[in-house]
């Protein structure tokens, strides 16, 4: 196993790039410089070995690295400020150990290559005594490839492996590699980080990452399960997370809008508070002490996804009033209770796939895909009974509100199903359905958003219309996709909604149209299913142009579109309303 103190590959420098290391560099530093390190690409398959020098310097390479989180017995995270003379990011605080594996045989191996580089580099940096850790003793938590630039000449580009350990140690630190450390607690870490970045500060950006995507949920807990996110997570370029404003204190950027955002738009905001409300998705979703029951819950999460319903209660909150904290809980609460809904609709629908991979009761098995479901119910009350955050004189409020979002979703599930047996359904039965699948969703946000924002009563109200009325057109636009892009676009061939026989608003208006070929063609090819002939389903989709079906379906989308945009007229002026606007205008934009 290698050591502190062994032979490591290394790989010649040409004599340009010595001269350059040699100018005005740390000696110590330099020579680290000729080390091999592991080129990868971006599903972390090795390529081969390349310099450090190489893979850091203008454009960079991408390669392997680790990031290690060791935690002692009172639960303390340890920290390190980087020593002032690193070449690459000098004196930013960083997790307790981030380097590379090298490039040879024990630290190429895929499962624990970088665990015995942890042991290597613990010892080089720190001073701890490696002789009694084990590779064993690492668990990895996940990877993510980033990249954050600290000047044109120089980079990080990484996919970088997240290795926590639980560890008593003594350190005697390398003044080469470190200038001092801290350990920090659970309770005290967002305090720790406000006050570091208060002093001026920097907070290394790979490790804002890791507070967001892993750190939740590998703080040390009873069951000592830590749960693997398979999927490689795609942080991209994290440069602008150097800045204080990007503070990982709370695992989050600050909840408070500020003159910097004025006129952001829509992607941006939800990018900005994204992992905010991830991190306590994450951190909710890991205390199970049943490791298959906890995958199952993140199997959703971790396929990704926008995170729209997400993070709108804290979009609507800065838009109409003062953002805070609590809309990260709520948000979270909104999210968890989401995806059980899928995980549930999966198993209703007997659907296969969800969001490109296979759904929880595929990917695991029935009983635990409606066990798993069942307690992300309650995880997602669980997070907002145990936020610090909700005033208490709200509290009663936000619970009525989303229980009563749940019970509306469960009332519009039941009316779809319902739908599949009878012949006929009406306009007003179809708009109540998606009142309760889509849009009471998009309303428990813009009401709760507005609410915890300390908006007044008749902001609140305003905000609720808006945000259903969005829904109702939302959920109609993505019916109006399913039959007017192509299968490429939709990742499923176009028309799939007729084929399957969904009552959607297009075929309501069709069958209520008298006889004609065009209506003839559109039941040739309604509920047929998959293996519809491709002609029939055609013409079955020019029938629904025909009969004017598709062009009623987006009036009434319209409708509640203009709706939605006369709701954001009546607030005041002085509230930025750009991100409101876009989302309002989202599903017509994709057609437009």
């Amino acid at each position: 196993m290698a050591d502190g103190n062994a032979e490591v590959p290394t790989i010649d420098l040409r004599v340009d790039e010595v001269e350059l290391l040699n100018s005005s560099l740390d000696a110590e530093q330099v020579k680290m410089m000729s080390e091999a390190v592991i080129l990868v690409n971006e599903d972390d398959v090795i390529i081969g070995p390349a310099s450090k020098l190489s893979t850091h310097k203008a454009k960079g390479s991408l390669h392997r690295a680790f990031s290690v989180l060791l935690f002692n017995s009172k639960g303390e995270l340890l920290l390190q400020r980087r020593a002032l003379d690193k070449i690459t990011f000098p004196g930013i605080w960083a997790n307790s150990c981030c380097s590379h594996p090298l490039h040879f045989a024990e630290e190429m191996d895929a499962s624990t290559g970088t665990h015995v580089a942890a042991i290597r580099k613990l010892d080089q940096e720190l001073g701890i005594d490696t002789s009694k850790i084990k590779v064993s003793d690492f668990t990895t938590v996940g990877r993510f490839h980033y990249m954050a630039r600290m000047n044109d000449e120089w980079v990080e580009h990484e996919l970088d492996h997240v290795i926590r350990i639980d560890a008593d140690v003594e350190l005697n630190l390398n003044p080469n590699e470190i200038f001092e450390v801290a350990w920090v607690s659970r309770d005290d870490f967002a305090t720790w980080c406000a006050e570091t970045e208060e002093r001026g500060e920097v907070i290394a950006p790979w490790f804002k990452v890791i507070c967001q995507q892993f750190l939740p949920a590998c703080w040390p807990n009873d069951s000592k399960q830590y749960i693997y996110h398979s999927a490689i997570h795609r942080a991209g370029d994290v440069t602008a997370m150097l800045t204080p404003e990007s503070s990982s204190g709370n695992q989050s950027q600050s909840a408070i809008s500020s003159s910097e955002n004025i006129g952001e738009g829509l992607s941006s905001a939800i990018l900005r508070h994204k992992g905010a409300v991830e991190s306590r998705i994450i951190s909710a979703l890991s205390k199970s002490s049943q490791p298959r029951l906890r995958d199952a819950m993140m199997h959703l999460i971790d396929g990704g996804g926008k995170r729209m319903r997400a993070t709108l209660p804290i979009i609507v909150s800065e838009a109409v009033g003062r953002a805070n904290d609590s809309l990260y809980d709520v948000g979270a609460a909104i999210e968890i209770i989401h995806n059980f809904t899928l995980v549930h609709d999966d198993i209703m629908d007997d659907d296969e796939i969800r969001r490109g991979r296979p759904a929880v009761h595929i990917a695991y098995d029935l009983p635990t895909a409606i066990n798993a479901g069942d307690a992300m119910l309650a995880v997602g009350f669980e997070v907002l009974a145990l936020s610090n955050n909700i005033p208490s004189t709200h509290l009663r409020e936000v619970v009525l509100t989303i229980s009563d979002m749940v019970r509306r979703v469960a009332e519009g599930q039941q009316l779809d199903i319902s739908f599949e047996d009878r012949k006929t359904v009406t306009e007003s039965e179809y708009i109540e359905m998606i009142e309760g699948k889509t849009a009471v969703m998009f309303r428990t946000c813009g009401r709760i958003g507005s609410l915890l924002s300390n908006a007044s009563e008749d902001i609140v109200e305003i905000m609720t219309e808006w945000g259903l009325n969005v829904g109702l057109c939302f959920q109609l636009m993505d019916d109006l996709i399913d039959v007017l892009s192509d299968s490429k676009t939709l990742g499923k061939p176009a028309g799939s909604d007729l084929a399957q026989g969904k009552r959607t608003l297009m075929v309501i208006h069709a069958l209520e149209q008298s006889d004609s070929p065009a209506k003839r063609d559109v039941l040739a090819a309604l509920g047929k299913g998959e293996e519809v002939d491709a002609e029939i389903l055609a013409k079955g989709l020019a029938g629904l142009h025909e009969i004017g079906s598709v062009a009623y379906a987006r009036e009434r989308a319209e409708e509640y579109h203009s709706i939605a945009h006369a709701c954001l007229n009546k607030l005041p002026g002085d509230g930025d309303l750009t991100a409101l606007r876009e989302l309002t205008d989202f599903q017509l934009m994709r057609l437009s």
